[in-house]
């Protein structure tokens, strides 16, 4: 089953650049890496900040503002200390230049991987 929801128009986030969307029962970060679009959950599972305030390091991964752990955004794994707990990831699917999130699956990069 499918849970598609609208997050925002693809023209309104520029590569390189992350926000945060809220959509009912929580937040998303959404990232746009080189005009690809990842979405994760906002919240850092080490501490209560916002993904989408953090920075986008290494082209694929994002530190987390407040104790600058990082997790890897196409697959939501954590990478480095203090984080030890991966990211919920969320199919993202582009139409006519609207960008959707699947609630009910994980990204195909996440999905690869276990």
């Amino acid at each position: 089953m499918t849970k598609k929801v609208f997050l925002i128009k693809a023209a309104e986030l520029r590569p390189g650049c992350a926000r945060k969307i809220d959509i009912e029962g929580g937040d998303l970060a959404l990232f746009n890496l080189e005009g690809k679009f990842y979405a994760t959950s906002n919240l850092c599972t080490h501490a209560t900040a916002s993904l989408a305030d953090g920075e986008i390091v290494g082209g694929d991964c994002v530190a987390c503002p407040v104790h600058f752990g990082e997790f890897h955004i196409p697959t939501g794994q954590a990478m480095s200390f203090p984080c030890t707990v991966d990211l919920r990831t969320y199919k993202v699917i582009e139409e006519g230049g609207d960008i959707y999130a699947d609630l009910d699956e994980e990204s195909e990069e996440a999905a690869s991987a276990i």
